[in-house]
């Protein structure tokens, strides 16, 4: 598993890194609190689409363009509210891969 923490005094995450970093657990440091909190938001309104989209019987293909499209509006759309959001933020586990989870299997999804 991995885990994104966003920062602004990396002397500050450092201390949760060393907090939470195990063998099994890995955390990823970001300069980019607005982007890491922007994009583990903004993936559930991308999951609820993705969702809509298995309950209408869409398929694997209509569902990657959800998660492809969404990605882009998500960046698109944190870097409209925060200039200085980064681009690789949305790369990071709190990006990608937290949609990627959500959209194929998250805790909601039974």
């Amino acid at each position: 598993s991995e885990g994104t923490i966003g920062y602004r005094i990396l002397e500050n995450a450092k201390v949760f890194e060393r907090l939470f970093q195990t063998p099994s657990f890995i955390v990823t440091l970001v300069q980019d609190v607005e982007g890491a909190e922007m994009s583990g938001t903004l993936k559930n309104v991308v999951a609820i689409a993705a969702g809509l989209s298995d309950g209408l019987g869409y398929g694997s293909n209509t569902k990657a363009a959800i998660l492809r499209q969404g990605l882009s509006e998500m960046r698109s759309f944190s870097k409209k509210m925060f200039p200085t959001v980064r681009d690789e933020t949305f790369l990071e586990s709190c990006g990608v891969a937290d949609l990627v989870a959500s959209c194929y299997g998250g805790r909601n999804r039974r």
